[in-house]
């Protein structure tokens, strides 16, 4: 059975420490922040995850760019030339230029490499989300499945990751187009705070309000109650904007409602931050739907 890489994107929001261990290939996605460029590497080489927050918080803008063609094929290439197939699981489709990068990077390739298999992922899915795929692809692989059967579960697992999140700051969500600005002003003024997830087709979604920073981040949790499969032997995954806190507030009612024992908690990395804002926190796992 010929040997194959899982390769993805800096938006998985893994550790690097847990992209390490599971023998990833993760290519950065790049922010601009004040006239510099930051490639966004999951151990925050070039700018750390508390130094992109606080300069957020100070009021600068982040303008996000997605992998290119050129740095899909680069890392395909030399995947590719060791004689290992490649699977590359990418952000939503809906989010960003990613996954169509490397769509056509893959096309270029696949007439220099006839032999090797490269198959290209729209994950559908966002920060831990993506992440909790390909982490489920990687054990996968682990306990020996071949290249054909991981990507047939990629496919397949995708549409059950389901995500739930909250913001603090609804100008962030404003200033992406997501609210009005009237929301945005009320919104604040009444301390009402949305309640969103990534639906089947990748897209950001408001689906319901709550009154107050805990009543959102219970509201994730009762998401969860509602649709997860077996929550107390899945592995959870949990991502934050620079609030730790209150990510350790709802992995704590997760353990305290489920009995759930693996939870991994993480950043939401500068590109996805961008746009959601300090504050964000989001929620992840195996649902019976989205």
């Amino acid at each position: 059975m010929a040997a194959f890489t899982i390769m993805t994107d800096s938006c998985c929001d893994l550790t690097a420490e847990m992209a390490a261990e599971l023998e990833l290939e993760v290519l950065p996605l790049s922010l601009e922040l004040s006239g510099s460029v930051f490639r966004n590497f999951l151990d925050g080489r070039e700018i750390g995850f508390q130094e992109f927050y606080g300069r957020i918080r100070k009021g600068e803008a982040a303008v996000t760019s997605a992998v290119s063609v050129g740095d899909f094929e680069a890392a395909m290439h030399t995947v590719l030339e060791r004689g290992e197939d490649v699977l590359c699981i990418c952000f939503s489709s809906a989010l960003s230029t990613t996954y169509q990068s490397a769509v056509i990077a893959a096309s270029g390739l696949q007439e220099t490499f006839p032999e090797r298999k490269i198959a290209v992922v729209d994950s559908l899915c966002a920060s831990m989300g993506q992440g909790l795929l390909v982490w489920l692809c990687a054990q996968e692989k682990k306990s020996g499945k071949s290249f054909q059967e991981v990507c047939a579960f990629a496919e397949e697992q995708k549409g059950s990751i389901c995500h739930w999140f909250t913001v603090d700051d609804l100008y962030h969500l404003k200033r992406g187009g997501r609210i009005s600005a009237a929301t945005a002003i009320f919104g604040s003024m009444l301390s009402i705070k949305p309640v969103l997830h990534v639906d089947a087709e990748g897209r950001l979604v408001n689906v319901d309000k709550a009154r107050g920073r805990k009543a959102s981040l219970l509201a994730l949790v009762d998401q969860m109650e509602e649709t997860a499969i077996t929550p107390g032997y899945q592995t959870i995954f949990i991502s934050h904007g620079d609030c730790l806190e209150d990510a350790k507030f709802v992995a704590s009612e997760i353990r305290r409602r489920f009995g759930t024992q693996n939870i991994h908690i993480n950043y939401v990395g500068p590109v996805i931050g961008s746009h959601s804002g300090p504050g964000t926190l989001a929620l992840f796992f195996i649902g019976s739907n989205r």
